[in-house]
């Protein structure tokens, strides 16, 4: 399954709207979009064992008819049951199955059908007991400059996170009614409540993740340093002094430039950079601005200067970076 139709979805619901308590979370997650780019209404006859193998974009899975198998990135077989919900955020290889031991097919291999835009009926064909599964490929704008994605673990699972998240029994919920109705538009549905659904589950970690007392879970829970983590993620290309953010914080240049390398782990001007450049990466791929318009609009005060700091944080030079997007991204 592929499709290079993009579906901009935000990290927020009405439905699951967070308390005013939680604005700086709030603020960062409206702005990491998903992208929606295929999705699998799958109906299998056992026995099946279906290989997904590692993507850079996140995988989901959602359980409607039958319980299965999930051989995880960790080596481990789990149990699933109707209902279940998984996301995979960094798109690690993985197995679903009708049951452990059955020899894997890769998803490539099974018959897929168009259904709508970029939902596909899946299926293998057999006569045994059939299990439905929606599966779904996103992509989050973010690049390994955000320090999200590096954090998250291998598989989060609704289920785990319901308590955390209000909202999640009534995605998973209204997701089993139309995977089993199989209603006329229930396909374009499904993949909305899944973009929803996965936006959700990552929320949820991120506020209820415990043990972190340092880093940026720490940091965007921390109410001040919080507040000046949002300013930063909704303004990226405003010029940041620490002056400037130490008066988001309410506090002295020194007291604040303390606190936040003691919590975030790093300098507020390193954070900065690489927030800038992490933003710079989206404009030049998925907005296609040209290089010299983004050096001027984070303000650089020439082509080459930006070109230099956006290599030495992302790796590779803005100009080279589209051709290495087109070729290597696996979708």
């Amino acid at each position: 399954m592929n499709c290079s139709r993009k579906i901009r979805m935000v990290f927020t619901s009405p439905k699951t709207a967070l308390p005013a308590s939680e604005g700086p979370l709030t603020d960062i997650l409206r702005g990491l979009r998903l992208d929606g780019v295929d999705y699998g209404r799958c109906e299998l006859s056992e026995p099946w064992a279906v290989l997904f193998p590692a993507q850079k974009a996140a995988r989901f899975h959602f359980i409607g008819r039958r319980g299965c198998w999930l051989f995880s990135p960790a080596g481990e077989w789990i149990e699933l049951t109707p209902g279940d919900a998984l996301l995979l955020p960094r798109g690690a290889e993985h197995v679903v199955a009708s049951a452990p031991g059955i020899p894997a097919v890769p998803i490539e291999s099974y018959t897929v059908e168009p259904l709508q835009d970029n939902v596909f009926n899946v299926s293998n064909g057999g006569h045994g007991p059939k299990i439905l599964l929606f599966c779904g490929s996103m992509h989050f704008n973010l690049d390994g400059s955000h320090p999200l994605l590096g954090m998250m673990p291998d598989m989060m699972r609704a289920k785990e996170l319901m308590a955390g998240e209000p909202g999640i029994p009534h995605l998973l919920q209204a997701m089993a009614g139309e995977i089993t109705m199989n209603r006329a538009g229930s396909g374009g549905m499904l993949a909305r409540l899944a973009d929803v659904l996965a936006a959700s589950i990552i929320r949820s970690w991120v506020e209820n993740s415990g043990g972190d007392t340092r880093g940026w879970i720490a940091a965007i829970r921390d109410r001040d340093i919080g507040r000046v983590l949002a300013a930063i993620h909704l303004q990226p290309d405003r010029n940041w002094t620490v002056e400037a953010l130490a008066r988001e914080m309410g506090a002295s240049r020194s007291a604040f430039a303390e606190r936040f390398t003691a919590v975030v782990g790093e300098t507020p001007a390193r954070y900065v950079a690489r927030i800038r450049m992490h933003q710079a990466r989206q404009w030049l791929i998925d907005d296609r601005m040209r290089v010299s318009v983004v050096a001027a609009r984070l303000g650089y005060d020439s082509e080459a200067s930006f070109s230099r700091a956006f290599k030495r944080i992302i790796g590779i030079s803005p100009s080279h970076l589209r051709t290495v997007e087109g070729t290597s991204e696996n979708r």
